[in-house]
């Protein structure tokens, strides 16, 4: 059974940056595309950022520009480096794969951003 654990998060002011960190427990980084969600209070989820087996990022127009989404099949790590965060990035934070596997889902990691 796979485990996919977030860390990273925390409280920043506006325009500062954190990295997040998406730990798996099985080998499945290099097989499948991976993505960042988030999911803020009382909103849907919604996926942020997605990168391809080949290493390529794809992003909400939200975050173009902001975010960079990296992985390390060695490791079986995702990474979200997120730049120039708004209020609006105030969010759970978690990793999953693209698409998502229920199964996956773990406790995400808070991201506050205050203004």
């Amino acid at each position: 059974q796979v485990q996919l654990v977030e860390s990273g998060g925390g409280l920043v002011q506006a325009g500062g940056s954190l990295r997040l960190s998406c730990a798996a427990s099985g080998s499945i980084f290099s097989i499948l595309a991976m993505g960042w969600y988030r999911q803020a209070a009382g909103k849907r989820r919604e996926l942020v950022a997605t990168i391809t087996r080949g290493g390529s990022g794809i992003y909400a127009d939200s975050v173009k520009g902001r975010f960079t989404i990296a992985r390390d099949n060695a490791k079986n790590t995702v990474f979200l480096q997120m730049n120039s965060l708004k209020p609006e990035d105030t969010a759970v934070y978690y990793c999953n794969t693209v698409p998502t596997t229920n199964d996956y889902w773990g406790q995400g990691t808070q991201v506050t951003v205050s203004s």
